[in-house]
């Protein structure tokens, strides 16, 4: 591990499955060092994966499998800004479709209990607009989805 900041990640004995979907799911991904526990502790014996080095989107992670003590919730979410409604939908299925979780605005979890946030740029822009009305009527739109639509978004925007 070089990086100096790395997201550490708490997992229940599946951190080298979760590390190998974000790798194939997302670009710029990849698993990198598997460590095995040196001796037994609480959730795990000796020789059971105990770390997995991954990147998510050029960000080092640390996927531990520290047992059940600890659970995911939405208090930390990976952002991933999207560039069109395919790769919106792309992502979104990928995590939805294997045995992920729906949420609200753009909101999901995968099946390991991580949040995500598929986020349009064209969401972003259409929100912060500099147009109080504009931005007001694209965030009412967000607030009814799940799974963002750009050309909703889009269309509300304009009035």
């Amino acid at each position: 591990m070089t990086a100096k900041n790395t997201i550490c990640l708490w997992y229940e004995g599946a951190a080298l499955d979760a590390a190998k979907f974000y790798a194939a799911t997302f670009p710029d991904s990849m698993v990198g060092t598997v460590h095995r526990a040196p001796g037994d502790y609480p959730a795990g014996q000796r020789g059971d994966i105990l770390m997995v080095e991954f990147t998510v989107m050029g960000i080092p992670c640390l996927g531990l499998n520290g047992g059940s003590a600890f659970k995911h919730n939405e208090s930390f979410s990976f952002q991933v800004a999207t560039n069109d409604q395919a790769e919106t939908d792309r992502l979104w299925s990928a995590i939805v479709d294997n045995d992920g979780q729906e949420s609200a605005c753009g909101w999901c979890k995968d099946k390991w209990g991580v949040s995500w946030q598929i986020t349009p740029r064209a969401l972003m822009a259409a929100v912060t607009d500099p147009d109080p009305a504009a931005a007001r009527r694209a965030f009412e739109a967000m607030m009814e989805m799940k799974k963002i639509d750009i050309a909703t978004i889009e269309a509300a925007q304009r009035g």
